[in-house]
């Protein structure tokens, strides 16, 4: 009730203002159209002083009575716009129509000139006074932003960008101060927009951000491909001012683009195609109530397993891990994040026959992620012995713990490396991978394996079996395929094709396409091995 009867006060207190500064304007603006009537006269007939005093106070009643019924009392003047500017103007003429009517009425003489300049006098006044509350309101926030305002450059001088330096200027409430644009255009360099000047093409954008101090960089050209933002964000990235772009172009035709749709640029605007959608329900339900065992959980690459798992509701997540700060780490990390997951950290080695088969009969895994392994190449190639005990032994205990006791799936993380190998860790994995195929053939734990690859990384082609000609390799983000004797049924009506990488003449990219489309030539599977040579050749 106090804040309502304050608020109501403060509603009070303004329209009094509001209304003593009215009449004041009405006995101002009787006064004025007379002294530019006769402004190249020495003095004005006192007949027309009289005439205007004594309708003065009929004028403001009728002046008064009227901005009430316009709602020019009413309406809040700090977001005033352009209704409220035509309701000044209806108003203050349809005064000069009454006080013209009500002067004739009375007979009081006038100058026909005088209701004219009356009406324009007013409008002028009414309006300064009311909007000039909003102005003073707008240049004491932009004072106070500006002393903290970050510096801007906008990239793009099209419909986008003016639409974002437009808003950027003009807000009441924005902390951003353009300072400089960027457009490819030679024809707007030189110009400006809202007052803000187009300093060149992309290669002043470095010279620019370092001249102006930038503090952030807002890429505003929703319609340019991946290719071309990337270039742009390898560009900005030397500057280390922080990045910002817009949405697609469909949001500025529906009018949608403002400053609150600027986002940080993401690592997706630099893949150079559209992303890869990941069914993350079916990786959801591929975890959700089971028992998982991370073998190597306080590693690089099992720890983040861990953290995957863990928000994905697994019935158990057990981390087994040799080295004791790792594995306490992640264990302290996981039990903060998710309380309420039920894990088990232990300490052992995957070399201990009796201690991965006592882990394996206590917790019973339905899926194991064997990540425990030496993979520093460097260190292997001094100590080739423990390469093998670890990575080698490791698996193959492992493996054989999960045999016994029925674990429904067994992943093997294993490493490019193990391509053709040229150095003890990859041909330990390697060995690796042969145990898990041939593991997979004769026990019903379906056994696979897994390699962490560079990306765009081709890495090689060689013969399986006679059935099947080979496998090809082909990756995307870390991902690859691998078609070997196994699966040569399922993809024996696939051909393989090879295209030039763009921007790489010397790079292929290998992919299965079914022969039914006839639009694009193949080549035949026989034909993967001259792909793959000229690939290594070049």
């Amino acid at each position: 009730m106090k804040i309502w009867n304050r608020f109501n006060s403060q509603i009070v207190h303004r329209r009094i203002v509001l209304i003593i500064f009215d009449i004041m304007t009405v006995c101002v603006s009787s006064i004025i159209p007379l002294w530019l009537r006769f402004i190249d006269e020495e003095t004005i007939p006192d007949v027309y002083i009289g005439s205007a005093w004594d309708f003065l106070l009929i004028n403001i009643v009728i002046t008064l009575i009227i901005f009430y019924l316009f709602k020019l009392y009413q309406s809040l003047w700090a977001f005033a716009g352009p209704t409220e500017a035509q309701n000044i103007v209806a108003a203050c003429f349809l005064c000069a129509v009454l006080n013209y009517g009500g002067m004739k009425l009375l007979r009081f003489p006038i100058p026909r000139s005088y209701f004219f300049m009356y009406a324009l006098v007013l409008t002028a006044i009414t309006t300064f006074g009311r909007f000039s509350y909003r102005f003073i309101r707008s240049i004491k926030h932009k004072a106070q932003n500006k002393k903290n305002a970050s510096k801007v450059m906008v990239i793009g001088a099209g419909e986008a960008g003016n639409t974002v330096i437009k808003e950027l200027v003009n807000s009441t409430y924005c902390t951003m101060s353009v300072k400089c644009i960027i457009d490819d255009n030679s024809n707007k360099w030189g110009q400006f927009i809202q007052g803000i000047k187009i300093v060149g093409g992309r290669d002043k954008i470095i010279e620019s951000a370092a001249f102006y101090g930038i503090d952030e960089i807002i890429i505003a050209i929703p319609s340019a491909n991946r290719a071309t933002m990337r270039e742009l964000v390898e560009i900005c990235k030397e500057t280390n001012c922080k990045l910002r772009t817009l949405p697609g172009i469909y949001q500025l035709v529906n009018g949608e683009v403002n400053v609150s749709k600027l986002r940080d640029v993401d690592v997706e605007d630099l893949l150079g195609r559209d992303p890869i959608k990941v069914d993350m329900e079916s990786i959801y339900n591929y975890v959700k109530g089971k028992v998982i065992l991370v073998t190597g959980g306080g590693g690089s690459i099992g720890s983040e397993l861990c953290r995957q798992i863990a928000g994905h509701d697994p019935k158990q997540l057990i981390i087994v891990d040799i080295y004791e700060n790792n594995a306490y780490d992640i264990q302290q990390e996981l039990k903060y994040k998710y309380p309420e997951l039920d894990l088990v950290v232990l300490i052992a080695s995957v070399r201990n026959t009796n201690r991965m088969n006592y882990i394996m009969e206590k917790y019973h895994p339905d899926i194991i992620y064997h990540a425990a392994a030496h993979k520093h190449v460097p260190l292997m190639e001094d100590s080739p012995n423990e390469a093998i005990k670890n990575n080698v032994f490791g698996t193959w205990k492992t493996a054989q713990a999960a045999v016994q006791y029925g674990v429904k799936k067994f992943v093997m993380i294993s490493t490019d490396k193990a391509v053709n190998p040229t150095n003890i860790m990859g041909a330990s994995k390697r060995i690796c991978e042969m145990i898990i195929q041939t593991y997979n053939r004769h026990y019903d734990t379906e056994f696979v394996a897994v390699r962490f690859l560079k990306d765009g990384q081709l890495e090689g082609f060689r013969y399986v079996s006679p059935e099947f000609e080979g496998y090809v390799f082909y990756y995307a983000k870390g991902v690859f395929l691998e078609f070997n004797d196994q699966n040569a049924k399922d993809y024996s009506g696939y051909y393989y094709r090879s295209l030039p990488k763009k921007g790489n003449k010397k790079g292929l990219e290998i992919e299965y396409k079914d022969n039914t489309k006839k639009s694009t030539p193949y080549y035949p599977i026989s034909n993967a091995k001259k792909a793959i040579n000229f690939l290594i050749e070049k």
